[in-house]
């Protein structure tokens, strides 16, 4: 995976589940995913070594995936987005608005 997909990623995964994390979790995703803060400089901010930063970093986003798996919110979401889409930029006739109806109901 690009650097730059895991990023989105990450950011989307933690839209979804931040609120399963603890607050030092959640500031050290902000400061490094969001803020792009170095490890070095998050380390510095909580007066912690980097390879603690590093190692609760990949624990989080080991949990983000993890919760992912098992609710799958994340893909659900982005399965609603394509279906939306495609109501809005096609000329569909009205069994096929239906049935993409159906797929978004068949979601939750």
């Amino acid at each position: 995976m690009l650097l730059l997909e895991k990023t989105t990623r990450m950011n989307l995964l933690f839209d979804f589940y931040q609120s399963l994390l603890t607050p030092k979790q959640r500031s050290y995703m902000v400061l490094y995913y969001l803020d792009d803060y170095s490890l070095g400089e998050i380390a510095e901010e909580y007066q912690v070594s980097r390879q603690a930063v590093y190692d609760n970093i990949k624990r989080t986003e080991a949990m983000l995936e993890e919760y992912e798996n098992k609710l799958h919110l994340l893909e659900k979401f982005q399965k609603r987005q394509i279906i939306i889409k495609q109501i809005k930029n096609e000329t569909l006739d009205l069994e096929q608005v239906r049935t993409l109806i159906d797929e978004l109901d068949q979601l939750d």
